[in-house]
Protein backbone atom coordinates (compact mmCIF):
# COMPACT_ATOMS: atom_id res chain seq x y z
CA UNK A 1 0.00 0.00 0.00
CA UNK A 2 0.88 2.94 -0.53
CA UNK A 3 -0.25 6.83 -0.76
CA UNK A 4 1.16 10.57 0.14
CA UNK A 5 0.59 11.10 4.47
CA UNK A 6 -2.91 10.97 5.73
CA UNK A 7 -3.99 8.86 3.88
CA UNK A 8 -4.54 5.69 6.03
CA UNK A 9 -1.63 3.44 5.01
CA UNK A 10 -0.19 2.64 8.88
CA UNK A 11 -4.10 2.47 10.27
CA UNK A 12 -4.66 -0.06 6.75
CA UNK A 13 -1.88 -2.35 7.95
CA UNK A 14 -1.93 -1.62 11.48
CA UNK A 15 -5.47 -3.35 10.89
CA UNK A 16 -3.54 -6.25 8.60
CA UNK A 17 -1.68 -7.24 11.38
CA UNK A 18 -4.46 -7.21 13.44
CA UNK A 19 -6.54 -9.84 11.35
CA UNK A 20 -3.48 -11.72 11.94
CA UNK A 21 -1.87 -11.30 8.31
CA UNK A 22 2.51 -10.47 8.01
CA UNK A 23 1.76 -6.84 7.94
CA UNK A 24 4.61 -4.29 8.33
CA UNK A 25 4.33 -0.62 8.04
CA UNK A 26 7.50 0.82 6.25
CA UNK A 27 7.33 4.70 7.21
CA UNK A 28 8.80 3.81 10.93
CA UNK A 29 12.65 4.69 12.29
CA UNK A 30 13.08 0.71 12.04
CA UNK A 31 12.62 0.64 8.24
CA UNK A 32 13.02 4.12 7.27
CA UNK A 33 15.87 6.68 7.62
CA UNK A 34 16.58 10.50 7.17
CA UNK A 35 19.27 10.87 4.45
CA UNK A 36 20.91 13.73 2.46
CA UNK A 37 18.45 14.38 -0.09
CA UNK A 38 19.99 14.24 -3.55
CA UNK A 39 17.63 17.16 -4.88
CA UNK A 40 17.94 19.63 -1.58
CA UNK A 41 14.59 18.62 -0.98
CA UNK A 42 12.58 16.46 1.06
CA UNK A 43 8.90 15.67 2.99
CA UNK A 44 9.75 18.10 5.62
CA UNK A 45 10.59 21.37 5.01
CA UNK A 46 11.71 20.86 8.85
CA UNK A 47 14.37 18.61 7.81
CA UNK A 48 16.34 20.69 4.96
CA UNK A 49 18.29 18.66 2.70
CA UNK A 50 16.89 15.56 4.13
CA UNK A 51 14.75 12.76 2.54
CA UNK A 52 12.76 10.07 4.47
CA UNK A 53 13.61 6.71 2.41
CA UNK A 54 13.11 2.89 3.05
CA UNK A 55 16.44 1.69 4.41
CA UNK A 56 16.97 -0.71 1.69
CA UNK A 57 19.55 -3.30 2.98
CA UNK A 58 16.57 -3.82 5.59
CA UNK A 59 13.64 -3.50 3.24
CA UNK A 60 15.71 -6.49 0.50
CA UNK A 61 15.68 -8.85 3.60
CA UNK A 62 11.98 -8.35 4.61
CA UNK A 63 11.05 -8.41 0.78
CA UNK A 64 13.00 -11.61 0.66
CA UNK A 65 12.38 -13.80 3.46
CA UNK A 66 10.33 -16.84 3.03
CA UNK A 67 7.24 -16.15 5.66
CA UNK A 68 3.92 -17.98 5.42
CA UNK A 69 0.91 -16.34 3.72
CA UNK A 70 0.90 -12.74 1.87
CA UNK A 71 3.18 -10.03 2.88
CA UNK A 72 1.83 -6.76 3.02
CA UNK A 73 4.04 -3.80 3.55
CA UNK A 74 2.69 0.01 3.49
CA UNK A 75 4.69 2.91 3.14
CA UNK A 76 6.32 5.80 0.74
CA UNK A 77 9.32 6.83 0.15
CA UNK A 78 11.46 8.06 -2.84
CA UNK A 79 13.00 5.20 -3.36
CA UNK A 80 10.04 3.04 -3.56
CA UNK A 81 10.25 2.62 -7.08
CA UNK A 82 13.92 0.46 -6.41
CA UNK A 83 11.29 -2.23 -5.31
CA UNK A 84 8.54 -1.94 -7.20
CA UNK A 85 9.63 -5.18 -9.07
CA UNK A 86 9.34 -6.93 -5.90
CA UNK A 87 5.56 -6.29 -5.08
CA UNK A 88 2.77 -8.29 -6.81
CA UNK A 89 0.73 -5.68 -6.68
CA UNK A 90 0.08 -2.17 -5.46
CA UNK A 91 -2.17 -0.44 -4.09
CA UNK A 92 -2.88 3.26 -3.66
CA UNK A 93 -4.79 4.81 -1.08
CA UNK A 94 -6.02 8.04 -1.46
CA UNK A 95 -8.54 10.68 0.27
CA UNK A 96 -9.84 14.27 -0.64
CA UNK A 97 -7.26 16.91 0.72
CA UNK A 98 -9.60 18.28 2.91
CA UNK A 99 -9.65 14.67 4.86
CA UNK A 100 -5.77 14.36 4.51
CA UNK A 101 -5.10 17.60 5.94
CA UNK A 102 -7.91 16.93 9.12
CA UNK A 103 -6.68 13.50 9.83
CA UNK A 104 -2.62 15.08 9.37
CA UNK A 105 -3.68 17.62 11.76
CA UNK A 106 -5.44 14.99 14.71
CA UNK A 107 -2.88 11.93 14.07
CA UNK A 108 -1.59 10.42 17.17
CA UNK A 109 1.08 8.24 15.76
CA UNK A 110 3.58 10.45 14.94
CA UNK A 111 3.72 14.48 14.61
CA UNK A 112 4.17 14.93 10.43
CA UNK A 113 2.00 16.95 8.99
CA UNK A 114 0.81 18.89 12.13
CA UNK A 115 3.69 22.02 11.42
CA UNK A 116 1.74 24.46 8.76
CA UNK A 117 4.62 23.79 6.41
CA UNK A 118 5.14 20.53 6.56
CA UNK A 119 1.01 20.24 6.66
CA UNK A 120 1.43 22.53 3.16
CA UNK A 121 4.18 20.14 1.56
CA UNK A 122 1.94 17.39 2.05
CA UNK A 123 -0.79 18.61 0.27
CA UNK A 124 2.02 19.50 -2.44
CA UNK A 125 2.73 16.04 -2.71
CA UNK A 126 -1.13 15.35 -3.26
CA UNK A 127 -0.44 17.24 -6.41
CA UNK A 128 2.52 16.43 -7.56
CA UNK A 129 3.37 12.76 -5.87
CA UNK A 130 0.30 10.71 -6.10
CA UNK A 131 -0.62 11.44 -9.38
CA UNK A 132 2.79 9.37 -10.10
CA UNK A 133 2.26 6.86 -7.41
CA UNK A 134 -1.01 6.40 -9.71
CA UNK A 135 0.66 5.58 -12.67
CA UNK A 136 2.17 3.11 -11.09
CA UNK A 137 -0.66 1.30 -8.75
CA UNK A 138 -2.48 -1.73 -9.57
CA UNK A 139 -5.38 -0.89 -7.56
CA UNK A 140 -6.84 2.79 -6.13
CA UNK A 141 -9.17 2.86 -3.43
CA UNK A 142 -10.90 5.24 -1.22
CA UNK A 143 -9.15 5.58 2.29
CA UNK A 144 -11.80 7.64 3.73
CA UNK A 145 -13.81 4.44 3.51
CA UNK A 146 -14.71 2.37 6.59
CA UNK A 147 -11.77 0.89 7.58
CA UNK A 148 -13.09 -2.67 7.31
CA UNK A 149 -14.37 -1.81 3.63
CA UNK A 150 -10.34 -1.08 2.94
CA UNK A 151 -9.14 -3.80 4.58
CA UNK A 152 -11.24 -6.03 2.70
CA UNK A 153 -10.86 -5.11 -0.14
CA UNK A 154 -6.78 -5.21 -0.04
CA UNK A 155 -7.14 -8.58 1.03
CA UNK A 156 -9.11 -9.38 -2.09
CA UNK A 157 -6.91 -7.81 -4.14
CA UNK A 158 -4.29 -9.95 -2.72
CA UNK A 159 -6.32 -13.10 -3.46
CA UNK A 160 -6.11 -14.29 0.24
CA UNK A 161 -8.96 -16.28 1.03
CA UNK A 162 -9.16 -17.40 4.66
Amino acid sequence: MTGVSGVGKSTAVERLAGSGYRAVDLDSSEWSEWVDSADGEGPSPLQPGKDWVWREDRVRELLAEDGHGVLFVSGCASNLGKFRDRFDGVVLLSVAADVMAERLAHRTTNSYGKHPEELARSLEFKETVEPLLRATADLELDGAAPLDQVAAAIVQFAGVIR
